[in-house]
């Protein structure tokens, strides 16, 4: 994930750092046809040219933000993780591990639900 080395060494604490890389690097396995970029200041994914989900960090936790029909779509799963969330983001205290399997749902859903969509953004 060298396209992210940037945004990742930012991240102050090095534990949180690796907790992030072995994520990124899960997602590219798991997903090779995805593409990825950074925007916003934040490493982000896409498929064709649409976008899939992104992430952002902060001193407490990091985000994801996966777009808000994705995190409709898995609300309950969200709810029953325990994870803060908005319309837009769902919080990850940097304490808390990583829940792999929510993570690899919301990206799944999006890759499915726009693999007809044209256009960055829905």
């Amino acid at each position: 994930m060298e396209k992210f080395r940037l945004i990742i060494d930012q991240i102050k604490e090095k534990e949180n750092q690796q907790k992030n890389n072995d994520l990124f690097s899960k997602i590219a396995k798991t997903y090779p046809q995805l593409d990825t970029t950074v925007k916003w200041n934040q490493p982000i994914f896409t498929d064709h040219g649409t976008f899939i989900i992104a992430f952002s960090f902060a001193k407490n936790h990091f985000s994801i933000a996966p777009e808000k029909a994705a995190i409709r779509a898995l609300e309950k799963n969200i709810q029953e993780i325990g994870y803060i969330y908005t319309d837009n983001v769902i919080k990850v205290p940097w304490k808390s591990a990583i829940n792999w399997e929510l993570i690899d749902q919301l990206i799944a859903f999006n890759i499915e639900d726009k693999k007809d969509h044209d256009k960055f953004w829905r």
